[in-house]
């Protein structure tokens, strides 16, 4: 079964509005999903960019330990490594080297090098992560190996237009 993961801000594969990008307010969407799996422990969160100019897709956020009881994110969760509400949830280290290195960053393509799709996958896992505040990718990864059992994928786009062309930006 696939988990459904949707957003109230976008539809999938459609622009992410700009209060969610880094050159808007750079809050989280919010988030909702259904059609879990029973047994399921607790999720973890990914988005990342898989058209970004690097060698592995960029990571915009890691959140993980999200309990299994929960079906949806508020706009705009904090960025900082443990969370207070919801409770014990914790964010990874995304791909920026300067500024806010954990918690959500939104898209902010390279202007010109056209649409980028951003990546919000879910996974239901069958066990509950031992994982610290701040682990990276490479971490998470191997932490959910052989514990996905279902998971649902929302993809937004965003593009930066060069300067002095058209607007790029999604009200």
């Amino acid at each position: 079964m696939t988990i459904s993961l949707t957003s109230p801000s976008f539809v999938s594969d459609t622009p992410i509005p700009k209060r969610h990008t880094g050159d808007g307010e750079e809050l989280s969407p919010p988030l909702n999903w259904n059609n879990v799996l029973e047994g399921t422990k607790e999720f973890a969160l990914i988005c990342d960019d898989p058209d970004a100019p690097t060698p592995l897709p960029w990571i915009h956020w890691l959140l993980y330990k999200i309990p299994a009881e929960l079906r949806s994110l508020p706009e705009g969760i904090e960025p900082k490594p443990v969370l207070d509400s919801p409770a014990g949830m914790l964010q990874g280290h995304n791909s920026w080297t300067s500024g806010s290195q954990f918690g959500y960053r939104g898209p902010a393509p390279p202007k010109g090098h056209g649409t980028h799709h951003y990546r919000f996958r879910i996974f239901a896992l069958d066990v509950h992560l031992d994982l610290p505040p701040q682990a990276d990718r490479r971490m998470l990864a191997a932490a959910i190996e052989g514990h996905v059992i279902s998971q649902g994928e929302l993809v937004g786009t965003y593009e930066r237009w060069r300067e002095g062309s058209r607007a790029s930006e999604v009200a």
